[in-house]
């Protein structure tokens, strides 16, 4: 499946790629930027296998998440979109996509996630 490339005002949404990894594993990293979700940062094996979730998810579901790009200089922001996890939580969630997103502290506070999320959703 070709995934789609968004734009918005301030934003590119594109694919995920390998040569993205190195961005996606500090940001992954950060413990400021993971404390809201989970608090434990990721070491660079599940930082890979969540590039490859990322990859995966679109050509076995046809929808995912998108590398978030700045469009005045193309610099990787985060990620947001849409994925199916199949969480084993109590109450158990109904098997529909949920919305997430993860953003470097330069992009927050600026409704970055929110412009990325109403352009793909």
């Amino acid at each position: 499946m070709k995934v789609p490339i968004l734009e918005t005002e301030r934003l590119i949404l594109r694919p995920h790629a390998s040569a993205d990894f190195p961005d996606l594993a500090a940001l992954w990293a950060d413990p400021e930027v993971v404390k809201h979700i989970g608090g434990t940062p990721s070491n660079q094996e599940v930082s890979w296998a969540r590039l490859l979730r990322y990859i995966g998810h679109w050509q076995a579901l046809g929808f995912g998440y998108w590398a978030i790009c700045d469009r005045s200089d193309g610099r990787f922001l985060g990620e947001a979109g849409f994925a199916l996890y199949h969480r084993e939580v109590t109450p158990a969630l109904p098997m529909v996509p949920e919305a997430g997103w993860l953003l470097s502290p330069v992009a927050q506070g600026r409704g970055l996630a929110r412009e990325a999320l109403a352009c793909g959703g």
